[in-house]
């Protein structure tokens, strides 16, 4: 496939996208231009811009052309476990966490339901990425596996602590995933930006033993997150 004209061309046009020759909402060239461009056939031309719109480069609109689409967002996976520290740490984002929060709390009658625990570890974080601040963790943990949390511990990495000094192994996770109106809390401790809805990630993590210890509520700002996931059609 590499050996593909269309795929090269594809790979020349996401180098200029990376290198900001083009900016967010900008045109590319028409088709007719990058033929001229590139010598070659329509049909190669719209393979690679195929290709552009299938990764998330360009938005192609009927009778406007391919617009250039905010790339600035991390991929944040549905169906994996990955923590903000491990995710952060894969981009060249400046990023810090910020513990609002963290206290002994007795579970509510759904919390008690989720993780069989009346009292529990309540977490607030906030996210900062590149001095803005777009997402907030709540984090309820049971108190059975996670005996004690430091304001230190959840500021770095609190599964790295589960993993490394409680030798926690933390399995699967069910998530759900939906819109919803930003709160008061999310005006307050996010840069929403004049939006006024948030994407909402909640999840019930188990442990190998299918144990279920955490709930978290991570509640993301809409337009510096795209969730991705990979999906096979079977038959």
């Amino acid at each position: 496939m590499k050996n593909n004209k269309f795929h090269r061309i594809y790979q020349e046009l996401v180098k200029k996208l990376e290198q900001h020759e083009f900016s967010v909402g900008d045109k590319l060239p028409s088709e007719h231009e990058l033929m001229e461009q590139f010598n070659t056939s329509r049909e190669t031309i719209r393979k690679a811009l195929n290709l552009l719109a299938q990764n998330g480069f360009i938005q192609k609109i009927r009778g406007k052309g391919s617009i250039v689409l905010d790339r600035t967002r991390f991929d944040f996976p549905v169906s994996g476990l990955i923590s903000f520290k491990e995710l952060a740490e894969k981009t060249e984002n400046t990023w810090f966490t910020k513990a609002h929060e963290l206290q002994l709390v007795k579970a509510s009658d759904q919390l008690k339901e989720l993780l069989g625990e009346d009292t529990l570890w309540k977490v607030v974080r906030s996210r900062n990425v590149d001095g803005e601040s777009i997402i907030l963790d709540k984090d309820y943990f049971h108190t059975k596996y996670v005996v004690s949390l430091t304001i230190s511990i959840a500021e770095h990495s609190i599964y790295e602590y589960l993993e490394n000094d409680l030798g926690l192994q933390i399995s699967f996770a069910e998530k759900e995933i939906t819109v919803e109106e930003a709160t008061e809390e999310d005006f307050e401790l996010l840069d929403l930006n004049g939006q006024t809805h948030v994407v909402v990630v909640k999840s019930v993590v188990h442990l190998d033993d299918a144990s279920p210890f955490q709930f978290s509520e991570s509640r993301h700002r809409l337009d510096k997150f795209r969730f991705v996931d990979f999906a096979r059609r079977m038959k």
